[in-house]
């Protein structure tokens, strides 16, 4: 992995409303674009919310009588849910030279991959056979559940967007509609992969996940 230190604004105290936290994001965005902020890694959690793509069908939706907000997004990717006990992390970051946005997917796949070693759960990313429905994301080595899901966008050559790590609460929700395009997805956490007693924190996890992404809370300078 290329060496890409980015600033951390670490607002994983409290939970953030979707559409606050697409509003700030756009704002970032536009920053980073006029070169007004540096490389940002955002980290945060979210009250319960569906989110879906461009690409997901209506029979993905949950049923209309589901009590969870529903938002669409300009991100790729399909149905996601998000909700108190997950770790989202946003990347408002500009493509180095020769980047693309799949190789920056792989790059975020591959640093989450590198985290959860140093947490205790061997995982991988997954290569999508031709035709299928994409596997972007980050899977467990050793029960083959989902453990984060990733959709980003990029416009103007700066990402938005990013990855969302299930690390504990209740995974019922997301069986309330097809995440991810998939319908046989068994999702995941890091409480459930390491049986809840010796999971770590949020704390440990926002702290590792930092440090794998080269995070830190003091700004990096513009190039």
């Amino acid at each position: 992995m290329k060496s890409r230190p980015v600033t951390l604004i670490d607002d994983t105290d409290h939970l953030i409303e979707y559409s606050a936290a697409m509003d700030r994001m756009q704002e970032m965005w536009e920053e980073r674009v006029a070169d007004q902020r540096p490389d940002t890694l955002w980290l945060l959690s979210h009250e319960q919310t569906f989110t879906i793509g461009r690409r997901t069908p209506d029979a993905h939706l949950p049923a209309p009588d589901t009590d969870i907000p529903v938002f669409t997004t300009n991100r790729g990717g399909q149905l996601t849910y998000h909700a108190p006990g997950q770790l989202v992390g946003y990347l408002i970051v500009k493509l180095q030279p020769g980047e693309g946005v799949v190789d920056l997917i792989r790059d975020v796949e591959n640093r989450i991959v590198a985290a959860l070693a140093e947490l205790g759960i061997a995982a991988e990313r997954r290569v999508t056979p031709p035709g299928a429905e994409l596997l972007t994301g980050v899977w467990t080595r050793d029960t083959g559940r989902k453990i984060t899901s990733i959709g980003m966008r990029v416009g103007r050559n700066v990402s938005t967007h990013g990855f969302a790590i299930n690390v504990t609460g209740d995974l019922s929700p997301w069986k309330l509609a097809v995440a991810c395009g998939l319908p046989d997805v068994d999702m995941t956490s890091v409480e459930r992969e390491l049986d809840g007693e010796k999971a770590p924190t949020m704390e440990r996890v926002v702290a590792t996940i930092a440090g794998a992404f080269e995070a830190c809370a003091t700004p990096t300078p513009l190039p």
